[in-house]
């Protein structure tokens, strides 16, 4: 037996026992007669302590551990002298009676240590000895206690975990799929799913009424901070409900999830619409930790976000205003203070390429009431005084404008400076959650690049039941039956009432340009299905990922994933993606035709 304790579990309770620990060597402290070594396994650190009247050999072997050194320790539990209060083993030490060491190691490249001393990349190629750090342990453990709790949930229930393949045929669902050639079949090829939607809805055909997994999903897009090419799904399929049975459940789920792992009751998660959520927010994933909402002051453009048109504020004196369709504003609490360094600082924020904004108009309310704007010159007190009461801003509070030709393009500018100015406020603790859902989306959204309409969620998604009509005559006013659940500005889950009459499917697919075909072709086995006896049904699909790392208040998804990739979609430890031998592209039939730059 390596160990009957851990090195996490002994306290004075167990004083005068013999134990045998087995770990890593955390660090060694050598004091000349005496030495002392910390002893660390996944569940704590034991001190070890060789007393100066221990036998020669064992000094011996203890002066030779090293960092990461893995060792067999036995010996008895003893109250320490010097108690270390950060550590719950703190008041106990273990005499080493035997030491063994198990394995030496080589000096790691970074200390193993809270704080390491070791970049991204480095610990992405060391990730297994990153693991061994109890800060990205812990992170796995979460992830651990969440995934058991969702399963527990969904079986209380009545929900059935079924496996869907990996292998499973390339549908056009909006990312590029990873493909797998066949050895088996020449020329053809198997992709990874982006999720198993096609398949859940097959359970619902198949009569199974509650399906649920945990599951792989993989999509070969671009990364940002919460996305990886392959990640983990909660994906959940329910027959025979509507879209408010599925709220329902899910939010249920959530609030026990917040309850059980981090100890939170949180409200009734309130709804909003995306219309609402693009017009105040700009955003359809609003972080509404804090308010500051955009607040419009000319809209000369009607769009699925805004359904009113609103005249404008300010005589045309001011030609970038004159000419804008949209400008909109927010109202940042108590920031008259900024000076013009900091006001510059947001305008080059502004400007910056991913945000795109030309400049930024700002207006001070001052202490005696009246309104100091950069743009003075061309609009009189009164007309600031206007400003000010549109916007509801009151003494020491700084009003930030934008203006621009497209209004959508405006509000996602107005909803980054609103976020940056949230952070600089101190208005977005990670230990304080805000969580709604976001319903009524739009069906499609239009696309530049394809010159088509594009299903905003999936091709399967239903239309609200009034609003059908409109397919034939306005099909981009249509909104879906749709929902997002949104957890601090992360959109954390995601679904929809999905189509169960083939006739509507087929009608969908016109619309997204498929020719019958092509949709026979690519989803004939779903729509051949629909055709017996298919149950109305609805789902959503939660990013297990995501929603860990919220509960673990870290900012990105990697350090909730053992192995994950890095930003160029590699595993710097594992070396991939990588070449295969000749031998395996001949086995497959295929020839590469690289390109190269000429």
């Amino acid at each position: 037996m390596y160990r009957n304790k851990t090195c996490g579990e002994l306290r004075l309770s167990n004083v005068g026992e013999k134990v045998t620990l087995a770990g890593w060597v955390q660090s060694v402290h050598n004091l000349g007669a005496l030495t002392f070594v910390d002893l660390r396994d996944r569940y704590g650190i034991t001190q070890l302590a060789f007393n100066e009247d221990a036998a020669e050999e064992l000094k011996q072997t203890a002066q030779k551990l090293g960092r990461e050194y893995v060792v067999q320790a036995t010996g008895l539990v003893a109250e320490r002298y010097s108690k270390n209060k950060n550590l719950p083993t703190g008041e106990i030490e273990i005499i080493v009676e035997t030491l063994n060491i198990v394995n030496e190691s080589l000096t790691p490249p970074f200390t193993i240590e809270e704080n390491s001393d070791g970049g991204d990349d480095l610990r992405m190629k060391y990730r297994y000895l990153d693991l061994r750090r109890p800060v990205v342990r812990k992170n796995l453990e979460l992830r651990h206690k969440f995934a058991f709790e969702v399963r527990r949930y969904l079986d209380s229930q009545g929900f059935l975990e079924i496996e869907t393949p990996i292998l499973v045929n390339s549908t056009p669902e909006g990312a590029r799929d990873f493909v797998v050639p066949s050895r088996m079949n020449p020329g053809q090829f198997y992709a990874l799913p982006q999720s198993p939607q096609t398949l859940k809805q097959l359970c619902m055909v198949a009569g199974l009424d509650r399906y649920f997994q945990i599951c792989k999903c993989f999509r070969d897009e671009d990364l940002r901070a919460d996305r990886q090419p392959e990640f983990t799904q909660i994906d959940c399929e329910m027959s025979f409900v509507e879209q408010e049975d599925i709220l329902q459940m899910f939010e249920g789920m959530s609030r026990h999830l917040f309850k059980t792992l981090k100890g939170i009751d949180i409200p009734e998660l309130p709804r909003m619409t995306w219309a609402d959520a693009m017009k105040f927010y700009g955003s359809d994933k609003p972080d509404t930790r804090f308010g500051m909402k955009i607040t419009e002051l000319k809209n000369t453009q009607k769009d699925n976000a805004s359904q009113e048109l609103v005249e404008s504020i300010f005589p045309e004196c001011f030609q970038v205003f004159d000419n804008a369709a949209y400008i909109g504003a927010i109202c940042c609490e108590g920031q008259a203070v900024y000076t013009r360094k900091q006001i510059d600082q947001l305008t080059d924020f502004v400007k910056r390429p991913q945000i795109g904004a030309k400049g930024l108009v700002y207006a001070r309310v001052e202490e005696d009431g009246n309104v100091k704007s950069s743009v003075d010159k061309f609009y009189q007190q009164d007309i600031l005084q206007v400003l000010k009461e549109k916007m509801g801003a009151k003494a020491g509070d700084l009003i930030l404008i934008l203006s621009g030709d497209d209004a959508m393009k405006v509000r996602k500018q107005l909803c980054e400076l609103r976020l940056e100015m949230g952070s600089r406020m101190g208005l977005r603790p990670k230990d304080k959650f805000s969580c709604l859902w976001i319903v009524d989306f739009p069906m499609y959204e239009w696309s530049d690049e394809e010159q088509r309409l594009m299903a905003m969620h999936h091709p399967f998604t239903s239309p609200k039941p009034e609003d059908i009509p409109l397919l034939d005559s306005d099909p981009a006013s249509v909104r879906a039956n749709a929902y997002d659940m949104v957890v601090n500005g992360v959109e954390v889950g995601g679904g929809s009432i999905r189509i169960h009459d083939a006739k509507l499917q087929q009608k969908i697919f016109e619309i997204l340009g498929f020719t019958p075909e092509q949709a026979q072709q690519k989803f004939g086995f779903l729509m051949n299905a629909f055709k017996y006896g298919a149950p109305p049904h609805g789902g959503l699909a939660y990013g297990l990922d995501r929603f860990v790392s919220l509960f673990a208040e870290l900012d990105s998804i990697r350090d909730v994933i053992a192995f994950p990739k890095n930003n160029s979609g590699r595993d710097v430890m594992l070396d991939a993606p990588g070449v295969i031998d000749q031998v395996q592209l001949d086995e497959l039939q295929i020839a590469l035709n690289l390109k190269t730059d000429e």
